[in-house]
Order: structure tokens, then C-alpha cells, then sequence
């Protein structure tokens, strides 16, 4: 299914609304990726201390009311109102209210699900431009933003004011920045496990530390179909089957494979959770060193009896088959968890509230812990993801912060 993106007028739209002056040049822009260890989010960091969690499915930027925040009066019938309520969150029930006058948004949190009726706004995040290599110049990102209340925070990172939708919507960040800086509508991901991370607007290159030996990580991404389906802002890739080293794969039902930065650890539907736990089981062979399961965790194991390389423990592979072949591989460092000194689980989990064979529910749901230390590029133009695996002597949060 194709994915959905705002036409040209409305692009037209949103830059002439963003744009207070000249652009700045095309060089792709710069947030530094935290990790919070209280909830598992990740975050941006964007002014004065102040940061956004990253979701990759919000349609929305929104953040609280602040004093240099300026009204935006727009029109019940103004395009951008119409990117505004694109898409309604199914926990939001005030949502799809008739518009009178002003224009209403209905920003929500992800974690919670709730939701509140919220006016639009004209805000600017700090960030730097950069050549993949160094952040060059601090730049004003200027956007269209609703300014929700302080009570839609809850569960949130303690330092956060707001949320950053990463979505294709046409005012998620990426599409904003694409207007307002005059730069490809795709970003760069790469999540940290600790430290700092980097998410990139406008492309690469993309370089880590030690640069001579990684070189342009953007240069050996592989590329699959990146999907949205209508009415829904989640993000869906084509994959087929899950490998766990030997044959046979687990073929996938239809349902979908959605990612999802706001999930811990990567769902498995129930009818797709057993058969991978158990593959992954008669993989490692290893009963001699299970232990009590830890919740939600049901494969557990006493790390110290565990051989341990420099892609994480010696474990059986998890791939993700796409429709042409290639693979999105996790290795131990991506399959395994720590959860306590001498206790290692396998870190996929069952999903819960939904039954095996739902065609309402998505087949996986990719969650952060897989995702941690591969570059993700979201290519929102040609509707392609590019995914690679960071080098083994290098990781997500090796990025050289410091200005050239």
C-alpha cells in the first residue's frame, strides 16, 4: 500500500506559515538522541533544556505553553488545520468534535493515551546543521505546534515538555523541516543504548567514531518498502518471515510489522511468539543454563555460562525476511537483556491483549531495544527504509558532538 503524503499545496502551506525569514541553507539538521533510563523513551533535546520524546508514529509536534510561544490563528478551513486532525488517536474521544472558528488539534501521549483539545501554535526548537560528521551552525527550527496542558505528561520522562510525532503526517517534524530548511523530507535515526544518538533531517552522510574505520554508514544501508495505511500513522515494512538461524523461517501472517520507538522491546503477536521463542530455544540449546524466567521475559538465563563476543552473547540471529530477500539482522546485543547481574533473557515479548490470529492487531510491533545501534533511514519521498547494523567497535552514541 502506498503511503499517504501531503500534496504540494499543502507543503507550500506549511512553508510559508514557518518561514518568519530566509531559509537556512540545505544542509540536513541536527538533535541529539538520549535515552531515559526511567521509561526506556527516547528523547530530543530542542531548547533551553527542554525536551521532546521521539514517537515515531505522532502526527504532531506539541509541547506545554510557553511565554514566547505565538498564537497561530488559523481557520477551521485552512489546510494546515486539516494536517492538524489527519489522524485521531483511538483513545482520544473528544477527537473529530466539529471545528467552529479557530482551529483546534488534539494532541495525545503515547504512553497513556490521553489526550486533550489543544490550540495551535508558532514555536521554534535550537538545533545545528550538520555535514555528517560534526554539528556546523545552531539553527531555529521554526514550526506549527499544538500547546497542550501540563496533565497530558504523565508517564513521560521528568524532564520532557512535549512530544515530537516522527510520522509522515504533514506536520510531524520531518515534513516541517523539509519546508522550513529546504532539505529532503527523510531524517536519519540511530538510538542509543547510552550516551547520545543522533537523529539527522535531510539525509547524510553520517559518520561515528573511529570515522576512518566506519566511514559513511549511510553508504551500506540496505532498503525495503516503508508503508502507512490510511487513517494511520504508524509506520509498516514488508516482513515476510522471521529467521532464527536455521531453517525453516517463520512465516508471517497478515497483520503487519509496524515500528514503534515508544514499545521497550519488540511485540510478537501470540501465534507468532511461540513459534520464535521456541526456534529461538532448540537455537541456543543451552537448558543447562536456564534460569527462572523474569517478567515480561519468558527465556531466561545465567549470563555467566553464556559465551559473550563483541556483538553481545553468543546467540542464535533474529531476521527479519523481507518480501525481496534481503534481512534485517539482530544479533545478541539486540536480542538478549540484562536484567540483573548474572541473568540475561531473551528480549522479545508476547503481546498482550490481543489473540492469536487477530487481522485487527499487527503481526510485530519492532520496539526500541531492536532497534538500538542500526542506522534507520526513513526515506518519506520515496518511500523506502534503509536499515543497517553500527559496526560492532562502534555505537549509535559515537557521533562527535563537538562543533568543527
Amino acid at each position: 500500500m502506498k503511503m499517504p503524503r501531503p500534496t504540494p499545496p499543502l507543503l507550500l502551506a506549511i512553508s510559508l506559515l514557518v518561514l518568519a525569514g530566509p531559509a537556512s541553507c540545505a544542509a540536513p539538521v541536527l538533535f541529539p538522541v538520549a535515552k531515559d533510563p526511567a521509561t526506556s523513551l527516547y528523547t530530543i533535546h530542542t531548547r533551553h533544556g527542554d525536551s521532546h520524546v521521539i514517537d515515531l508514529a505522532g502526527p504532531l509536534l506539541w509541547s506545554t505553553c510557553a511565554a514566547d510561544h505565538l498564537p497561530a490563528k488559523f481557520s477551521c478551513k485552512d489546510p494546515i488545520c486539516k494536517l492538524a486532525n489527519a489522524y485521531r488517536a483511538p483513545s482520544c474521544r473528544i477527537a473529530g468534535r466539529p471545528c467552529k472558528k479557530k482551529c483546534t488539534a488534539y494532541p495525545y501521549n503515547p504512553v497513556t493515551g490521553k489526550c486533550a483539545a489543544a490550540g495551535l501554535i508558532h514555536t521554534r526548537l535550537v538545533a545545528n546543521t550538520t555535514d555528517g560528521k560534526n554539528p556546523l551552525q545552531q539553527v531555529s527550527v521554526r514550526a506549527v505546534a499544538a500547546c497542550a496542558p501540563r496533565n497530558i505528561l504523565a508517564s513521560l520522562p521528568k524532564d520532557v515538555t512535549g512530544v515530537a510525532g516522527l510520522s509522515a503526517s504533514g506536520l510531524a517534524l520531518p515534513a516541517q523541516i523539509a519546508a522550513n530548511h529546504r532539505v529532503a523530507n527523510k531524517f536519519l535515526l540511530c538510538l542509543p543504548r547510552r550516551g547520545e544518538g543522533v537523529a539527522v533531517f535531510g539525509g547524510g552522510p553520517l559518520f561515528l567514531q573511529p570515522e576512518e574505520a566506519v566511514g559513511d554508514l549511510t553508504t551500506v544501508l540496505e532498503f525495503t518498502a516503508l508503508h502507512t495505511r490510511k487513517g494511520n500513522p504508524l509506520y509498516y515494512i514488508p516482513v515476510q518471515a522471521i529467521a532464527v538461524d536455521q531453517p525453516p523461517p517463520v512465516l508471517l501472517p497478515a497483520g503487519g510489522v509496524v515500528l514503534c520507538s515508544r514499545m521497550a522491546f519488540t511485540a510478537l503477536r501470540p501465534d507468532v511468539y511461540r513459534p520464535v521463542v521456541d526456534a529461538f530455544d532448540r537455537g541456543l540449546a543451552r537448558n543447562d543454563a536456564k534460569v527462572d524466567k523474569v517478567g515480561p521475559f519468558e527465556l531466561c538465563y545465567n549470563s555467566t555460562m553464556l559465551e559473550n563476543t563483541r556483538n553481545g552473547y553468543a546467540v542464535p540471529e533474529i531476521s527479519f525476511v523481507f518480501e525481496d530477500g534481503k534481512r534485517w539482522t539482530f544479533v545478541g546485543s539486540n536480542s538478549m537483556v540484562h536484567v540483573d547481574g548474572q541473568t540475561a533473557c531473551f528480549a522479545f515479548v508476547e503481546m498482550k491483549g490481543v489473540k492469536a490470529g487477530d487481522p485487527n492487531a499487527a503481526v510485530v510491533v519492532v520496539g526500541g531495544f531492536q532497534m538500538e545501534n542500526h542506522l534507520l533511514q526513513f526515506d518519506l519521498e520515496k518511500k523506502q527504509l534503509g536499515f543497517a547494523m553500527v559496526p560492532s567497535f562502534s555505537e549509535c552514541s559515537n557521533f562527535n558532538f563537538t562543533k568543527s
